[in-house]
């Protein structure tokens, strides 16, 4: 069964040394939580609010062991006026047995207000 693992974060500045830094342990948590071995995965979807471009929080990924070839598409997310801003987010997609229950989603930072109902 393929199934989706959420993650979101904020950082303060549109600097690419706190995008990538973010990212990662967004990633690492994802992953610690989740139990994720990167064969396992079919692909990640990273996006961020229009208001970060210094880099591609993809970066992140690259330095983790094992996950070169994870494919990872970066994208802008729409441009809602209440929208939450400075926000990196993730979507991993994974094969696991596990039930939809059972997948562990993580909001850090800022995000942790997007979605209180899956803490």
């Amino acid at each position: 069964m393929i199934r989706g693992v959420r993650g979101a974060t904020t950082v303060t500045e549109d600097l690419e040394g706190q995008i990538v830094e973010a990212t990662g342990t967004l990633l690492e948590e994802m992953i610690k939580l989740n139990e994720i071995n990167p064969n396992d995965v079919a692909s990640i979807f990273i996006s961020v609010t229009e208001d970060l471009t210094a880099t591609f929080p993809a970066k992140a990924l690259r330095s983790f062991d094992g996950w070169t070839y994870v494919p990872v598409m970066c994208m802008k997310e729409i441009p809602v006026p209440s929208a939450l801003r400075k926000c990196i987010r993730i979507m991993i997609h994974l094969n696991t047995s596990k039930e939809q229950n059972e997948i562990q989603h993580v909001y850090l930072e800022g995000a942790s207000s997007l979605r209180p109902d899956l803490k």
